[in-house]
């Protein structure tokens, strides 16, 4: 079992290689540049813009460009070795003078605490996503298997659809027309995020569609253990139907959807780019959005691999979660 688990673990490497290519190409396609070289919207004269691209080392053929942000490569202008990815460099924004991709991401102002960081807000707001996804998802799941066929299981299935179906982004634009404009009990523009009420509002967003896929999920497997035979004979020796459900059903039930937590909450945090910037929110998805835009090279590549990374250690730990809550599941080497 070790022995697959380091297998698995070292496929991470070609993993955010990959992915760190497909986006060096497709950022490099994309028209424009740090210093937005169209004549339209020149932001530099031509001169500035030779010594900043020969100062970041943009002037270099695109391979070395990659290598370099991958191994590392010597600064021309100061002669100093800078170690690359592989040494958890995620390099200097081009737009945002003196500061690193790491110090945007993870730095939190001064007197504040990580969670105040960047990266700590989209954590944080995941979290609250993914606990109202548990919350609300598990229990209707239950309920609608348990009242199969009736208005508690037609209820269910609606909102699991229309939770799969409808977009979260369209989904945000109701609720701020509606409890926003039209209600005003919430506020549009939020500018202190420390109040946990202005949370609320992008965490149900976000959350609603994995609640409606735990709901769903709960839903088919406790269908299919309520047809398998220990369920019978639990009932057969007359014990209470709370306990039925709790002690034999629920616990074996739960197991895939303890198994997708861990990709959840990585997708909600990786996925939440398009809420936060609707939302105002401070989390490293409205920063990934305003890097695209700036077209700041550095960003755009560092968290993406942060995302990547979430999304493989998050896959990777499904194969953990199956052996820690089933003893009967094992791997193979």
């Amino acid at each position: 079992m070790s022995t697959y688990f380091l297998r698995r673990f070292l496929w991470l490497i070609p993993v955010l290689i990959t992915v760190s290519l497909v986006t060096f190409i497709i950022m490099r396609s994309a028209p424009g540049g740090p210093w937005d070289t169209s004549e339209e919207r020149r932001q530099v004269d031509a001169s500035t813009q030779k010594s900043l691209n020969a100062y970041y080392g943009l002037d270099k053929p695109m391979w070395r460009q990659f290598v370099g942000y991958i191994i590392g490569d010597v600064n021309s202008q100061t002669g100093k070795y800078a170690c690359g990815l592989i040494c958890g460099n995620l390099g200097p924004s081009y737009r945002q003078r003196g500061r690193t991709v790491q110090g945007i991401l993870f730095g939190a102002p001064e007197g504040k605490t990580f969670w105040e960081s960047r990266f700590g807000y989209s954590l944080r707001l995941g979290g609250l996503a993914l606990s109202f996804a548990i919350i609300f998802g598990i229990p209707i799941g239950v309920i609608a298997a348990l009242k199969q066929n009736t208005l508690w299981d037609y209820f269910g299935l609606f909102l699991a659809t229309s939770g799969i179906s409808v977009p979260s982004f369209v989904l945000a634009i109701f609720l701020i027309i509606i409890f926003g404009t039209w209600l005003h009990w919430i506020n549009i523009i939020v500018d202190d995020w420390t109040q946990f009420k202005y949370w609320l509002m992008p965490a149900l967003v976000l959350g609603f569609g994995t609640m409606a896929f735990t709901a769903r999920l709960t839903r088919s497997a406790m269908l299919e253990v309520l047809r398998q035979d220990y369920v019978r004979t639990a009932r057969s020796k007359g014990l209470a139907e709370r306990v039925v459900v709790i002690r034999h059903m629920l616990k074996n039930a739960l197991i895939p959807v303890i198994t997708i937590l861990g990709p959840a909450l990585a997708g909600l945090v990786t996925g939440s780019f398009v809420i936060e910037t609707m939302f105002s929110f401070p989390g490293m998805g409205r920063a990934y959005v305003s890097a695209i835009g700036q077209r700041d090279y550095s960003m755009i590549m560092g968290t993406t691999v942060i995302y990547a990374l979430l999304v493989a250690v998050a896959n990777l730990s499904v194969d953990f979660v199956y052996v820690l809550i089933d003893p009967r599941i094992r791997l193979e080497d």
